[in-house]
């Protein structure tokens, strides 16, 4: 009797730790948007309209830092389209999503949501910034005309990378569309994004 009551109370333990932990892992999240920005919903995502002007000048500059050359490439880019918060969450399989504004020579032309799926890991709220240069008049034409972005589109978008002098290397610049991840330890390098869906927005 008390072998037994002794396995339950310990299973009763076990359960309580795990639990502990996981909750854990949902607190445990990361941003890539600076102190004192204003973020709304229980998640934390930049959403309002007012919120995205807000953050992606912030965005970018973060962009400047990490990735050296390119500022210069933006400046020279047909368009820059920024997601400054791409939210994904949940244990094992966690959906991903953000709003966004498209630049076009410093000035906004538009609004857009990015959403995907991912599987693996997640350990709780995670969120990065995304950022899509578009080197090509052509290429952002395409873009526009198409209202976004299904899943597939995504396959002609190639990775952002810095070479070994600490810039942007030239074949990065020279693609039509080059896309930035951004986390709170920097920049991403390699990363390719597929699978994601960015759509326009209309407040």
């Amino acid at each position: 009797m008390t072998d037994s009551l002794h396995s339950t109370f310990s299973r009763r333990q076990a359960a309580l730790l795990l639990a502990t932990g996981l909750g854990g892992l949902a607190l445990a999240g990361c941003t890539t948007t600076a102190p004192g920005t204003e973020r709304s919903s229980s998640a934390g995502e930049v959403r309002t309209k007012a919120q995205i002007d807000a953050a992606v000048p912030e965005t970018l500059r973060r962009l400047y830092q990490v990735a050296p050359g390119s500022q210069q490439m933006a400046s020279r880019a047909a368009g820059v389209l920024v997601f400054p918060d791409v939210v994904s969450g949940g244990i094992i399989i966690g959906a991903q999503h953000g709003r966004g504004a498209l630049q076009q020579r410093g000035r906004t032309t538009g609004y857009y949501s990015l959403s995907g799926g991912s599987v693996g890991l997640q350990a709780g709220l995670q969120s990065r910034a995304i950022i899509y240069v578009f080197n090509s008049s052509a290429a952002l034409q395409e873009f526009r005309d198409s209202d976004g972005w299904g899943g597939g589109m995504g396959a002609t978008v190639a990775a952002g990378n810095v070479g070994a002098t600490g810039m942007v290397d030239s074949e990065t610049s020279e693609k039509p569309v080059v896309s930035f991840v951004i986390t709170n330890a920097g920049l991403e390098g390699g990363v390719a994004l597929r699978g994601f869906k960015i759509s326009p927005l209309t407040f």
